[in-house]
């Protein structure tokens, strides 16, 4: 007998509408099938199969991540499938700053009401940025939660696990003054901040679907709901060519809390101002929200999604090879000696 209880329909939850959820995503969760995916999308547990070939001490690597406040712009849009492509990113950009080649991932989505349509919308985006990082969907759970979320609104987070021999983790411990801080550009305001993007700009209230000349004719809404970009496989390919010393994922913090988190005592990061290529949303929120450039620096990534120190000899050619698998990477300043962090000049 296929499962139904009426009872728990008229208190809220359909099973029958999970049902379709999961049949209306499996079309997406497919293309993200790796080597290792050993598991079908509906048992109890998602099943990798790791291998470790050429690997003398394999480390795992996990990192969770939701995608916050940005999710009221999907709601006020209605617009779906890209946040998805945030969540995935929140979780794998921190992995691979460890050293980390991301394997599996799974998803969360807590709604008021399932709409299986919407549903599968969210998971395409979790699926896309999956591709994009070139790891497994392997399982998640979609919690239908009646009163607890209005029916139009959910909440999306993730979790995933990478692997990095021992031999191979960032070491930062290699960093000496005079090494060369390399810059990859954001897709824009990422997944961070959204709090006080929404008080700028008043979102709830104001036109944000209309086009934008700052913006270059999009809207602000579309700017701001850009997803997250995945910085996983170009990463990789430098960490085969080149020495990394650190690396840092820009998220909440901004330049003055995330960059020093990959540098030992003693050490900081002189950023040139001018180096940066600071994107117009950035511009137009610290304009609309009158705030100040230290400010702006300790929350957003001002157009710099992530971070990498390597020696000064090596900086030249990791610049080719990043641009080489399609990230405009451009140095941004270097290590010092100092207590401070970050040093903005």
């Amino acid at each position: 007998m296929k499962s139904f209880s009426e009872s728990y329909k008229e208190a809220g939850v359909d099973i029958t509408a999970g049902y379709k959820a999961v049949e209306l995503m499996k079309q997406h969760i497919a293309k993200t099938m790796t080597a290792g995916a050993m598991s079908d999308i509906g048992g109890f547990g998602g099943l990798f199969e790791l291998d470790i070939t050429g690997m003398e001490k394999p480390v795992l690597v996990s990192g969770t991540d939701g995608v916050g406040t940005k999710l009221k712009l999907a709601f006020l849009l209605d617009k779906h499938d890209t946040v998805g492509i945030d969540c995935v990113a929140m979780c794998v950009n921190d992995i691979i700053c460890c050293g980390a080649k991301p394997l599996f991932f799974l998803d969360y989505v807590a709604v008021g009401k399932n709409v299986p349509e919407r549903v599968a919308a969210i998971v395409s985006g979790v699926a896309e940025g999956c591709v994009q990082a070139g790891c497994a969907l392997i399982g998640g759970e979609t919690a239908e939660m009646p009163g607890f979320y209005p029916e139009d609104e959910y909440d999306l987070a993730g979790f995933s696990v990478g692997v990095v021999d021992k031999s191979k983790v960032l070491n930062n411990k290699t960093i000496c003054e005079g090494d060369v801080i390399i810059a990859l550009p954001s897709s824009g305001v990422h997944s961070n901040g959204f709090s006080l993007v929404r008080k700028v700009f008043d979102v709830e209230h104001n036109d944000i679907t209309s086009p934008v000349a700052e913006l270059g004719g999009k809207s602000i809404g579309e700017t701001l709901l850009t997803p997250t970009r995945i910085y996983v496989k170009p990463m990789l390919a430098l960490f085969e060519q080149i020495t990394v010393k650190a690396v840092s994922h820009i998220t909440g913090g901004g330049f003055y809390e995330n960059i020093p988190r990959s540098i030992p005592k003693g050490f900081g990061a002189k950023i040139e101002k001018s180096a940066v290529r600071v994107l117009p949303i950035f511009d137009l929120i610290a304009k609309t929200g009158n705030i100040p450039e230290r400010d702006m620096f300790n929350t957003f990534n001002m157009g710099v999604g992530m971070s990498i120190v390597v020696s000064a000899q090596d900086a030249e050619k990791a610049v080719s090879i990043l641009k080489e698998n399609g990230e405009d990477a451009y140095i941004i300043g270097e290590i010092i000696q100092s207590d401070e962090g970050v040093v903005l000049c």
